[in-house]
């Protein structure tokens, strides 16, 4: 998946100005804000209009689209993907309060990794789930293999470990001494004496980024891998070796990482569900504070708990409420199931899924369970 389409599956996504390397954007639309001030998920619903075409956010003082795309994506870096989709933005270095801009392009369904057998539609009401148990009917056994799901951007999905790969090398210099490097590029990678690179072999890089840890607990859930691209070594000398960049999935920079390309494949064999699991969207895949359909994000369950790949699951939210004023017992009503996604990679205590359908934003924290029938 390049970065514009990763980006367009975020359900509150921003787009802006270019950023010029050396310099700071200094065109904005009037006195710019920080780029690190937070937004809770409230002040963002409120900020954000949704149509029939899409979500909207009209410009205010302050507003840059690198600022933008910080706040509502975690990441500067997708700026160019909204304004080739907003053509009345004549210039990406000026953005002007009141003007009108698309975030997302709406799509309750996903139709660029289409599935090779027809999907169903997602349910919009589930039966009642019993707290914390959610009780589910008989699965049907796993599809045949020729049933699948094609997932053409499988190599650069990233996922989340207990502890963080040791790296095979990591970037310490490109030539021309370039700010970002992308395909095509020559770039000199550190290897160990002991497990040194070999011409020839390819290499994914990556990136770790900040411990993640359970929001409501605070317990350590793990460290996130970062994928950015692929490398080929074609020389080494004592202490480094060189490589060249032959696919770029974002922003690869000085000090990223190599660890030893896996091909994987974009059929994604369907399989049975796991019975009975309960559990929570940890994160978007680029930190989105609101979730949309085709994105990557992580859950907290894993292979310990018979999660596999080509397994799908719902998500869903759980109301409670009293009966009569008079009660302060809250009582859970129906589970009501918004949305779906199928898993792509599996690690000990994490999945990589893609949100296949959703009707309604999923934040973090969303719950998920086995499909219902």
């Amino acid at each position: 998946m390049s970065s514009k389409n990763r980006f367009k599956t975020v359900l509150l996504a921003a787009m802006f100005v270019i950023a010029l390397l050396a310099f700071p954007l200094s065109a904005s639309a009037e006195e710019k804000e920080t780029a690190s001030e937070a937004v809770s998920i409230k002040n963002i619903e409120e900020e954000v209009v949704e149509t029939e075409t899409g979500f909207y956010y009209t410009v205010k003082k302050g507003d840059t689209l690198w600022d933008l795309s910080q706040r509502f994506s975690n990441t500067p870096y997708l700026w160019p993907d909204l304004w080739s989709d907003n053509s009345q933005i004549a210039n990406p270095h000026l953005i002007y309060p009141g003007q009108r801009i698309r975030l997302f392009r709406r799509t309750d369904i996903e139709k660029e990794a289409r599935p090779v057998i027809e999907d169903k539609p997602i349910e919009t009401k589930a039966p009642p789930i019993e707290v914390p148990e959610i009780t589910t009917q008989e699965i049907p056994e796993a599809k045949p293999v020729s049933k699948t799901y094609r997932y053409a951007a499988i190599d650069r999905v990233g996922f989340i470990k207990n502890k963080a790969l040791t790296p095979e090398g990591f970037i310490f210099k490109v030539r021309e001494d370039k700010k970002f490097i992308s395909a095509g590029d020559i770039i000199y990678v550190s290897q160990n004496e002991s497990n040194p690179l070999i011409p020839g072999g390819i290499y994914t890089v990556y990136r770790t980024l900040e411990p993640i840890y359970d929001e409501t607990t605070g317990k350590f859930i793990g460290i996130q891998h970062y994928l950015l691209g692929v490398v080929e070594i074609t020389n080494t000398a004592p202490r480094f070796a060189i490589a060249k960049v032959i696919r770029s999935f974002s922003n690869i920079r000085i000090n990223d990482k190599l660890m030893p390309y896996k091909r994987r494949s974009i059929n994604i064999v369907h399989q049975k569900s796991r019975e009975g699991l309960l559990g929570k969207i940890i994160v978007a895949e680029e930190h989105n504070l609101l979730i949309g359909d085709r994105t990557i994000v992580f859950i907290d369950k894993g292979e310990d708990d018979g999660v596999k790949p080509g397994q799908y699951y719902s998500i869903f939210y759980q109301d409670k409420s009293s009966i009569g004023q008079a009660s302060r017992n809250k009582i859970p009503l129906d589970a009501v199931i918004f949305g779906k996604f199928i898993v792509l990679h599996t690690e000990k205590t994490t999945s990589t899924v893609y949100i296949t359908a959703t009707n309604r934003h999923i934040a973090p924290g969303s719950r998920i369970c086995t499909p219902l029938e």
